[in-house]
């Protein structure tokens, strides 16, 4: 089974479709080849229309007990920011 797909370019761009010209420009305006345009664009449909999975929505933000909780155990000699947990600063 193979993953590919023959795309047949419109003759002049229209509300339908687009020529392979189009194509071309939209990929080196943003610096990408033309199979990300054809992704992209398609991505944004599926988007559009919602045919893409979401998550879903959490709880919404933390309550100040959710704080509280936090702060009891969390190890008070390790004071850290998340920049400095996440990035050795000295190998960068």
């Amino acid at each position: 089974m193979t993953n590919l797909i023959e795309v047949h370019y419109h003759a002049a761009d229209s509300t339908t479709g687009v020529t392979r010209d189009t194509t071309k420009r939209l990929a080196e305006h943003l610096g990408i080849d033309e199979i990300e345009v054809i992704h992209l664009a398609l991505r944004e449909l599926a988007m559009t229309l919602g045919v893409l999975p979401q998550y879903d929505a959490d709880d919404g933000p933390l309550t100040i007990a959710q704080f509280c909780q936090i702060r009891v155990r969390r190890s008070p000699s390790a004071k850290r920011s998340v920049r400095s947990s996440l990035i050795d600063i000295e190998a960068a």
